[in-house]
C-alpha cells in the first residue's frame, strides 16, 4: 500500500496559516494514510493536495457543480481513487458519514451558513475517531466590523456589533460570525478540546492589491508571523481553530 507523502500545496497569504497547522498534524502520522473528511470542501482546494499526499479524502458539499469540478480536479491530479464526492449539506452530515471513522475533519466556511451549527459540530465530533482532529475555519465578527468601518459603512458596522449573530442586516450573505471564544465554546460543547487558534488573512484583505503583488513572500511571512498573536489574530478575516477528540 502506498504510504503518505509530504503535503506541498501552493501556499498563499489566504491559506498558509491553515496549511501550517494541518502539516503539523499530518507529521504526527508519518507514513500513514489518514481518513479525511472535508465538510463543504467544494472544488477540492484542500482535498486534492491531501489526496496527492496519500490520504483518503471524502468531500461533502451541497453543490453538484462544485463536486463535478472536484472530480475533474482529482482526476487531473491522478488521485481520483483517493477522493470521494458526496452531495449533501452540513446540516445533514450526521446521516452522510459513518461515526468514528475519520482521523481528520476539515470544516471551513460552513458554520456561518448552516441552520444548526451546534448540530454540525456534534456530527463532526461523532465522525472522529478518538484522538482525531478537526480544522475549523469561521468568519470573524471583528474583521467584519473593521472592514465596514474602514470603508465608511458605519451603520452596517454598528449592526454587526449589536446583532447577536454578528450579521450586518437582512441582506448579509452570512447567517452568523464568530470570535475566538464563541467558536471555541461551540467545539467544547461537542466534547472537543481546542488545541490552537490562529487568524487567517490578518492583512491580506486590508492591503492594497499593489502591495500584495509587489512582494507576496513578504506578505506571506508577515501573515504567518501574526497568525497566532493577539490582537492581530482576532482581527483576521477568518479564525482557524484546531481541536481534538
Amino acid at each position: 500500500m502506498e504510504t503518505a507523502r509530504t503535503v506541498r500545496p501552493k501556499l498563499t497569504a489566504r491559506t498558509a496559516a491553515v496549511w501550517a497547522v494541518l502539516r503539523r498534524e499530518l507529521d504526527r502520522h508519518p507514513g500513514e494514510s489518514l481518513t479525511v473528511l472535508d465538510v463543504g470542501g467544494g472544488t477540492g482546494g484542500f482535498a486534492v493536495p491531501l489526496a496527492e499526499a496519500g490520504h483518503q479524502v471524502t468531500v461533502v458539499d451541497a453543490s453538484p457543480d462544485a463536486l463535478a469540478a472536484l472530480t475533474r480536479r482529482a482526476a487531473d491530479a491522478g488521485v481520483a481513487d483517493r477522493v470521494r464526492a458526496v452531495q449533501g449539506d452540513g446540516d445533514a452530515l450526521a446521516s452522510l458519514v459513518e461515526p468514528g471513522t475519520a482521523d481528520l475533519v476539515l470544516c471551513h466556511a460552513v458554520l456561518e451558513v448552516v441552520d444548526e451549527p451546534a448540530g454540525v459540530v456534534a456530527a463532526i465530533a461523532a465522525a472522529l475517531r478518538p484522538g482525531g482532529a478537526v480544522s475549523l475555519l469561521v468568519a470573524s465578527r471583528a474583521a467584519a466590523i473593521l472592514g465596514r468601518a474602514i470603508n465608511g459603512h458605519l451603520r452596517s458596522a454598528s449592526a454587526v456589533v449589536t446583532d447577536p449573530d454578528g450579521r450586518a442586516g437582512a441582506r448579509d450573505t452570512l447567517r452568523r460570525r464568530y470570535d475566538a471564544q464563541t467558536a471555541a465554546d461551540l467545539l467544547r460543547s461537542a466534547g472537543l478540546e481546542v488545541v490552537e487558534t490562529h487568524g487567517v488573512r490578518v492583512l491580506a484583505d486590508l492591503l492594497p492589491a499593489a502591495v500584495l503583488e509587489e512582494d507576496p513572500q513578504a506578505v506571506l511571512d508577515l501573515e504567518l508571523a501574526l497568525a497566532a498573536r493577539p490582537p492581530f489574530r482576532d482581527i483576521a478575516s477568518q479564525l482557524h481553530l484546531f481541536a481534538r477528540k
